[in-house]
C-alpha cells in the first residue's frame, strides 16, 4: 500500500512564496513611496497581511516575500510583525529582496524571473510543493484545501481561479476548462474571455495564486529562463506554455476553499488596485454586517501594530460632540469634538473640534485641524488637513486641487495640500 502523507505533513514540506514587487501605480500617490502590498488596509492593516495570515492559519511555516519596487516600509512592516516563527524549528519568513543574484545587469524583469532568480536558495530547501501568492490582494482562503486538492488530482500545476463576469474578465488571466476541471485554454487579458462551462454570462479569472510540484516548477523555470522571447511571467508565459504542451494543469475554485464566517456567505476577494476600489473596500467595514469578517477569531488576521493607547472621544456639547457613527476607529486616535459618520481611522488620527468626516478613510498619523469638513475622501499617512478646508462638496474645486476619480473619491496626499 503506497504511502499517503496528511494535509499537515504537505504544508510543513511545501514552500510558499509571497510576491511583494508591485508598483501598484493605479493608487496614484499612495503607491509614490511604498510599494502596493504595504499600503495600509481596515484600520491596522497592510494589504500583505491578508496573504501571509492565510499562509500561517493553513499551516504554512516556510514562507518568502520577494520585493522589490520601493520596499522600504514593507520590509520594515515585515520585519516588526512577521518575525516571530521558529528558525530552529524550520520556520521562518525570508525577506527576498531584489538583488541580481543570477548577473548583475537585470533586476526582477517578471514574476517567473523573481522566482528563478532566487532559485538557488529554493532548490535548497528540496520542497515537495511550491505555493505562489500575489501578495496585494484582500481575501481569506485556506491555501491547504487547494494543495489538498492538487495532490489529489496529480497536477502538475493548479491554478486558483475566481468567476468574474465575462465583461469584467478583460483585465484578468482567462482560464477555458473541461468537465473536470482540466485547464485546456489560458489567455491573459483577452478582448473576448472564454466562458465558464454552464454559465455564458461567465468567467473563470486567475487570482493569481498557484500550487507547483517543486521539481517540475523549478524545471520550467529554467527553461522559461533561456527563452529570449518569454516576459518571463507565469500569467502571461509560464501557465499559457505548459497549457500548450498538455501538462496537467486544473483550475480550483476560489469557493472551495475561501474561509466565511457563516455558511452561504459570499466568498469575498477584492483587488484594491485603484483609488475607487481602495476606498470602497475599505468604507464597506463600516457596515453593520461587512462583506470581510476581520472579526472572525478562528481565522485572524495578524499583523504589526504600535502599542497605543484607546481612541478617546471627548467633548459633549451642541456642535462640538466628539463622536463616531458606523465607522471604525483605531488606537491612538482622538476625537476632539469631531462629527465622524461612515468613515474608518487608522492609528493616531486626531481629529479636532467642529470638523466633520464622512465617507472618509483617514491613514495614520493624520491631524484634522477646526472646522474642516471632509466628505469621500482618502487622507493618506502623516497630512495635515488645515483649518476649515472643505472637500466633497465643489467636485471641480476637489478636482484643481487634488486627485479626484470619476467615482467622486477625492485622495489627499500633503505635496498636494503644500502646493496649494
Amino acid at each position: 500500500m503506497a504511502f499517503e502523507p496528511s494535509l499537515r505533513e504537505l504544508s510543513r514540506s511545501a514552500l510558499t512564496l509571497v510576491l511583494a514587487g508591485g508598483r501598484g501605480s493605479r493608487l496614484g500617490a499612495l503607491t509614490d513611496r511604498r510599494a502596493k502590498p504595504a499600503v495600509h488596509f481596515g484600520g491596522k492593516l497592510r494589504i500583505i497581511d491578508f496573504a501571509l495570515s492565510n499562509t500561517i492559519n493553513a499551516g504554512f511555516r516556510q514562507i518568502a516575500v520577494l520585493t522589490q519596487y520601493k520596499s522600504h516600509s514593507l520590509l520594515r512592516h515585515l520585519q516588526r510583525g512577521w518575525s516571530f516563527l521558529r528558525g530552529e524549528m524550520g520556520e521562518f519568513v525570508d525577506l527576498l529582496p531584489a538583488q541580481q543574484r543570477m548577473n548583475e545587469e537585470n533586476w526582477y524583469r517578471g514574476t517567473a524571473d523573481a522566482v528563478y532568480q532566487n532559485l538557488d536558495i529554493f532548490h535548497s530547501l528540496r520542497p515537495s510543493h511550491v505555493i505562489i501568492l500575489a501578495g496585494d490582494h484582500i481575501y481569506k482562503m485556506d491555501y491547504g484545501k487547494m494543495l489538498w486538492g492538487h495532490v489529489l488530482r496529480g497536477a502538475d500545476a493548479t491554478v486558483a481561479c475566481i468567476e468574474v463576469p465575462r465583461k469584467e474578465a478583460t483585465g484578468f488571466g482567462v482560464m477555458h476548462i473541461d468537465e473536470h476541471e482540466r485547464v485546456i485554454d489560458f489567455v491573459e487579458k483577452p478582448k473576448d474571455p472564454p466562458p465558464m462551462p454552464g454559465n455564458p454570462e461567465m468567467a473563470l479569472a486567475s487570482m493569481g495564486v498557484y500550487v507547483f510540484n517543486g521539481n517540475f516548477l523549478f524545471d520550467q523555470l529554467r527553461r522559461d529562463a533561456e527563452d529570449p522571447n518569454s516576459g518571463h511571467d507565469f500569467g502571461k508565459d509560464i501557465i499559457p506554455h505548459l497549457v500548450a504542451k498538455r501538462a496537467s494543469i486544473f483550475a480550483h475554485r476560489f469557493t472551495d476553499s475561501c474561509v466565511r464566517s457563516e455558511p452561504g456567505a459570499p466568498a469575498y476577494w477584492r483587488d484594491v488596485g485603484t483609488i475607487d476600489a481602495y476606498w470602497e473596500a475599505n468604507i464597506d467595514l463600516t457596515s453593520v454586517i461587512p462583506p470581510l469578517d476581520l472579526y472572525d477569531p478562528n481565522w485572524r488576521i495578524w499583523t504589526y501594530q504600535e502599542q497605543l493607547p484607546p481612541a478617546k472621544f471627548v467633548h459633549d456639547e451642541d456642535k462640538r460632540r466628539g463622536q463616531a457613527i458606523n465607522s471604525m476607529v483605531s488606537g491612538g486616535c482622538i476625537i476632539s469634538g469631531s462629527d465622524i459618520r461612515r468613515s474608518l481611522l487608522f492609528s493616531n488620527v486626531r481629529a479636532n473640534s467642529y470638523s466633520r468626516l464622512n465617507e472618509a478613510v483617514v491613514l495614520p498619523d493624520v491631524v484634522i485641524n477646526r472646522r474642516a469638513s471632509l466628505s469621500k475622501v482618502v487622507i493618506d499617512r502623516g497630512v495635515i488637513i488645515p483649518e476649515g478646508l472643505v472637500v466633497g462638496q465643489d467636485p471641480e474645486a476637489d478636482a484643481r486641487r487634488f486627485f479626484r476619480t470619476e467615482a467622486g473619491v477625492t485622495l489627499i496626499t500633503q505635496d498636494m495640500l503644500n502646493r496649494l
